[in-house]
């Protein structure tokens, strides 16, 4: 399959990557019904670990199984499925070199206590993609965490060693943490700074949530100020957010975070294209769905993605 003139001008971005890397890169944008255009649309299902079986899939208990979740993604036409270890596993043989896969390879989960730190625990490895025929390797950091920068290094590791071996990294950059209010979570300089932190630490794809245009950082805010710097919609933070992760030299996607009204969805999206943004990482918002109303949700993404919605 040839590469389209503007997947390979985003992999061109990636000057310091060899050929496997970007063959990964490339098997997840040109798949699917957004194959080739530059944009992308992700399922991820690991929430299972970090919020438990009933508040995951309860609302949808087709979605227990782990073969629902591939099907689910390859009969949407998504770019890509991630998920932690035992989910690949499950459907690996049955899907292989269907969809793209995305090994989840750090997760936490809800059954710590509130003094534990904002942490988690490696649980999946390099070869461990690499086996499961896994075009990439998903990996969360918590700027603001006490323990960010074990994390970090963590993850420069696995980057380093997934590199080599050819596999991608998409890092999930979520701010929490001893560092960072609530409100402070999903605020537009902390987002824009998650999303630079994860392209320093060689991201091929970041993952952040959209942002409101509460400021955190005093100093940041002087900044913001002072310089006049856009922030007032939603597609104004999304393009800043771009800007801040190599002025859209790295791929990045929005968290569609919990469920909520398809309104709402369809906005996020509009406000992502028209941003920069190269697309949707959207799990509950559409596996807690049933089959068919997830299934349309996702076929109405796609055109939005393809500036027809």
């Amino acid at each position: 399959m040839r590469a389209t003139r503007i997947v390979q001008k985003i992999l061109a971005n990636y000057e310091g990557e060899n050929p496997g890397v970007k063959a990964r890169l490339c098997s997840m944008l040109m798949q699917g019904k957004l194959g080739g255009s530059g944009k992308m649309i992700i399922l991820p299902v690991d929430q299972g670990f970090e919020h438990g079986p009933a508040r995951s899939f309860a609302a949808n208990p087709a979605a227990y199984d782990p073969h629902y979740h591939y099907q689910l993604a390859i009969d949407a036409g998504l770019s890509a499925y991630a998920a932690p270890l035992g989910m690949i596993e499950a459907g690996a043989d049955t899907y292989a070199g269907q969809i793209p896969t995305i090994l989840k390879v750090n997760s936490a989960n809800s059954l710590m206590s509130g003094s534990a730190g904002k942490n988690q625990a490696i649980t999946a490895s390099v070869d461990d993609a690499l086996r499961l025929g896994c075009a990439a390797i998903g990996f969360t950091i918590y700027p603001g965490s006490d323990c960010a920068l074990d994390m970090f290094e963590e993850i420069s590791a696995m980057r380093e060693e997934a590199a080599a071996k050819g596999v991608a990294t998409v890092i999930w950059s979520y701010p929490r943490g001893e560092a960072v209010s609530k409100e402070g979570e999903t605020a537009i300089d902390v987002a824009a700074y998650a999303a630079q932190v994860a392209a320093l630490l060689g991201a091929h794809v970041i993952k952040i949530k959209l942002s409101t245009d509460h400021l955190m950082l005093p100093e940041a805010k002087k900044v913001y100020e002072e310089q006049s710097i856009d922030i007032a919609t939603q597609t104004a933070r999304v393009k800043h957010c771009v800007d801040s992760a190599f002025n859209g030299r790295r791929i990045m996607v929005f968290s569609g975070g919990a469920k909520k009204g398809t309104d709402s969805v369809y906005d996020d999206a509009r406000a992502i294209r028209d941003g920069g943004g190269n697309g949707s990482i959207i799990g509950r918002n559409t596996f807690q769905r049933p089959r068919a109303d997830a299934l349309d949700m996702l076929g109405k993404l796609i055109d939005i993605y393809k500036g027809k919605a």
